[in-house]
């Protein structure tokens, strides 16, 4: 029984080491796999991995194998992740502004492991440091297990919501009573992380960043039919709340030059329909949500663009550019 259970052992640490330490340009022989696993306390000679290893190819797990000039080396050339893959999560880790300076350290370490150790001191030596602005909450992972849990569970979940004063001390909301809410979902959006939920009260739905979010536990309380079939229409939800924030819904038709064409299609999608009005100008008709994040977007462009429908929302726009001519 001992000896079975070291084989079981053995085979398994085969193919840790050989998925960590080898791949195409980094074979091992098998002189080098024997002391390694003696160096794991896994008793091993160079006979009998090839006993092992013709045993791990039968069961699927295709360790290649290359002559270095008169040994054989073996390595695993197969990775789940591709160095360009792991090098796109471990850059979108470094932008994430919701992830903390000490969890980014962390993940990417984790990251750059899953393509071998060589693949990780090729990833880890070619990092470049965004100039992101890292929030320092460190329980946001905690939150997000629970929250996540809650989702899953279908339960309602209690917390309690802050801000942050001009000394970075927080500031509970509601004088620090608890918020009792409905999760539907999770959602990144521009560096920061946030928990939709379904408010029965209101009959809608409220966004909270998670990071601001403090003591979460789960409550024993099933969540409604109605938040459960907004986790269906989340995407297009998030589509308009984060596009724009929340506010009323309006199908405009914006008419701007050929240089917005680009900060249109980023904003509003690739698949936005465009017509041309002459050989500078351009009309698109979308979607927005009638909010302040709207009509700060709009003012950016200056007489670049400009609202042409409905004539109601026209008129809100030059009145809202007089009152600042005015101020």
């Amino acid at each position: 029984m001992a000896e079975e259970k070291n084989q079981k052992i053995k085979l398994m640490k085969i193919m840790e080491i050989l998925r960590q330490e080898t791949d195409e340009e980094h074979p091992m022989t098998k002189v080098e796999l024997a002391a390694r696993l003696v160096a794991m306390n896994v008793s091993c000679s160079p006979r009998s991995l090839i006993r092992d290893i013709k045993l791990l190819n039968e069961q699927g797990y295709e360790i290649m194998e290359r002559l270095m000039g008169h040994e054989k080396g073996y390595f695993v050339c197969d990775r789940s992740f591709s160095v360009p893959e792991l090098k796109i999560l471990i850059d979108a880790v470094q932008a994430a502004g919701f992830v903390t300076e000490k969890k980014t350290g962390e993940l990417v370490d984790k990251i750059a492991a899953l393509g071998g150790s060589h693949r990780a001191a090729i990833l880890k030596g070619n990092i470049v440091k965004f100039n992101t602005r890292k929030h320092t909450n460190e329980t946001i992972y905690y939150t997000v297990g629970f929250i996540e849990d809650a989702i899953q569970r279908n339960k309602k979940i209690i917390f309690r919501y802050f801000d942050l004063d001009e000394n970075g001390q927080k500031v509970y909301r509601r004088d620090g009573h608890h918020y009792v809410v409905e999760p539907v979902a999770l959602v990144f959006n521009e560096d920061n992380y946030y928990l939709i939920v379904y408010s029965e009260k209101h009959d809608g739905t409220a966004n909270y960043r998670v990071d601001r979010i403090d003591s979460v536990e789960i409550i024993d309380d099933p969540i409604s039919d109605k938040a459960r079939s907004l986790r269906r229409k989340v995407a297009r939800y998030t589509e308009e709340a984060f596009k724009m924030f929340n506010g009323q819904p309006e199908t405009i038709t914006l008419r701007f030059t050929d240089k917005l064409i680009g900060p249109v299609l980023d904003k509003f999608g690739e698949v936005t329909k465009m017509t041309r009005v002459d050989d500078h100008t351009i009309e698109a008709t979308v979607q927005v949500r009638i909010a302040p994040t709207f009509w700060g977007w709009l003012f950016q462009f200056g007489t670049d663009m400009d609202i042409m429908e409905p004539e109601a929302l026209k008129e809100e726009y030059k009145n809202k550019a007089a009152e600042l001519l005015n101020r």
